[in-house]
């Protein structure tokens, strides 16, 4: 029998209570192999107001992104723990605002993610040509975005990232800086200095240090790594 420990955090219509830890048991016999299988039956079967974020259950969309044994993963692709010594441990996000349980606010992430407008950008192009013309790119320049697309925003990194932590309404973090260099690297894209100009300040780049917490963290990462 697995024991899982969640943080429970209160709603917005409770702020008085404080966050604690709650204990539930689960069956591994009766149960999938992965962390949010074993969330999705306790839900249903134990405790129908523990709240989390999923979908796809395939590591794509991000939704299930928590903080499981002290690391930061999808909890869609991440294994159970079948040590059954100690129990599993299980947060949200860290450093990040809780809307409830597992549940973290991602309106400053996106609000950064928004900031660099990831979309291809043309000059001398009028309203009444977009969506008409074809952007060709040579096979070479398309291979510069290999590891850059994959990214699903799960905030994984940045919320491994102590530089995020300390700074994150004015650092953009790892997530969002990568998804910035998609747009600047990309050969169909006219605006490459208009882009860069927004880093001229000491906060949306500079702020890291090189930790690479966020690539140890990635799942997109640890998953290529584990294919191959």
């Amino acid at each position: 029998m697995l024991g899982v420990h969640v943080e429970l955090t209160t709603a917005h219509d409770k702020p008085g209570e404080k966050p604690h830890m709650q204990d539930y048991k689960v069956d591994l016999n009766e149960c999938g192999p992965m962390v949010l299988d074993a969330l999705i039956k306790i839900k249903n079967e134990q405790d129908p107001t523990l709240t989390f974020r999923r979908s796809c259950r395939e590591g794509i969309c991000g939704s299930c992104a928590m903080n499981i044994g002290g690391r930061n993963h999808l909890a869609c692709i991440w294994e159970i723990d079948t040590n059954l010594s100690k129990p599993t441990k299980i947060y949200p996000l860290p450093h990040m605002f809780v809307i409830k349980d597992l549940v973290p606010d991602m309106n400053n992430f996106y609000a950064q993610y928004r900031s660099i407008e990831p979309y291809l950008k043309k000059k001398n192009m009028s309203e009444a040509d977009i969506g008409k013309a074809t952007f060709y790119q040579s096979v070479e320049d398309r291979a510069k975005l290999d590891g850059l697309y994959e990214c699903i925003l799960c905030a994984c990194c940045a919320t491994s990232c102590p530089s995020y932590w300390w700074n994150g309404d004015k650092y953009l973090g790892p997530a969002v800086l990568l998804q910035a260099y998609r747009w600047l690297i990309d050969s169909r894209d006219d605006y490459t200095y208009e882009r860069l100009t927004q880093f001229q300040n000491k906060w949306s780049l500079y702020r890291c240090h090189t930790i690479m917490n966020c690539t140890e963290t990635c799942p997109k990462v640890s998953l290529y790594a584990t294919v191959n």
